[in-house]
């Protein structure tokens, strides 16, 4: 019987990615799986469907999508036991020139798709008085670097939504969690880089390989597997009293002693660390 095994939805299932390896690592643990993302990216799921992983077409930036998907898995499923709000997508570039619509999409994707899930599912959860919320948010929203503000921006409004949202839904028996992943390796950087292609960059012209750099930087050298990173999340997730927040990856140990740290100081690093100096 499905029903002793754990429902859970999980957004941004595309090969390649995070929550290809969210859905796994629940799978192992013996739950009942929805993996799913947008119409495009359906064929980049096909080789998750098992016994345990559905796959099904969500698009968090759409109000009717969202809403179909969850009505879809509460009709197959009866409940959603935990919802992993994953989906996201990068945004690279200098603020004062980033266009707003490119901003607009990143926050409407990262942040709004992630309330737009969560206004879904929480009737149902505050009904049976249980469920879980995992919210994915970054370092980088609470230490936000350069040629990143709008994508730091984005998860640092997801950091105060779950803030928020965790004392909220507590007396409905509902638990958030916020996960702040580190340096973790997926696709994610070399679709940053590709989005990069169609920039021309005026002000910062002089700056078109510090800003690619940043781009880059989650992917290189010794990132998290993003396997390893998945099993350890859902382990966390699944357990008797899932921790408020989930803080792991590589660099999260350098975020730590800058979030600390003077303002001078962090400015200083980033200032270095992505070639923000004076061009002439």
């Amino acid at each position: 019987m499905m029903d002793d095994k754990k429902v859970v939805l999980v957004t941004g299932c595309a090969k390649g990615g995070i929550g290809y390896e969210y859905c796994k690592a629940f799978a192992e643990q013996n739950c009942h799986v929805f993996g799913s993302d947008i119409p495009q990216r359906m064929q980049d799921m096909s080789d998750l469907s098992s016994d345990n992983i559905e796959t099904l077409e969500l698009d968090v930036a759409s109000d009717e999508s969202v809403a179909s998907a969850v009505n879809t898995i509460l009709s197959k499923c009866g409940r959603i036991d935990i919802l992993i709000n994953n989906a996201g997508i990068g945004s690279t570039g200098p603020l004062a020139e980033l266009p707003l619509d490119t901003i607009r999409k990143t926050w409407e994707i990262n942040t709004l798709g992630q309330l737009r899930m969560v206004q879904q599912v929480v009737p149902h959860m505050a009904l049976r008085r249980s469920g879980s919320i995992v919210n994915i948010g970054s370092v980088v929203g609470k230490i936000p670097t350069p040629w990143a503000g709008s994508y730091c921006a984005s998860k640092a409004a997801v950091h105060a939504m779950s803030n928020t949202l965790r004392v909220e839904l507590r007396p409905f028996g509902v638990n958030v969690v916020l996960v702040l992943p580190g340096a973790v390796r997926s696709n994610f950087g070399r679709a940053n880089v590709q989005n990069l292609k169609h920039n021309d960059w005026k002000l910062y012209k002089d700056f078109k390989e510090a800003i690619e750099e940043r781009a880059r930087a989650s992917q290189v050298g010794k990132a998290t597997d993003a396997t390893i990173f998945a099993r350890h999340v859902v382990k966390k997730v699944l357990g008797p009293k899932p921790p408020k927040q989930i803080v792991f990856g590589h660099m999260t140990g350098l975020f730590a002693i800058l979030s600390w740290s003077p303002l001078w100081v962090r400015d200083l690093f980033f200032s270095t660390r992505f070639n923000v100096k004076a061009k002439l």
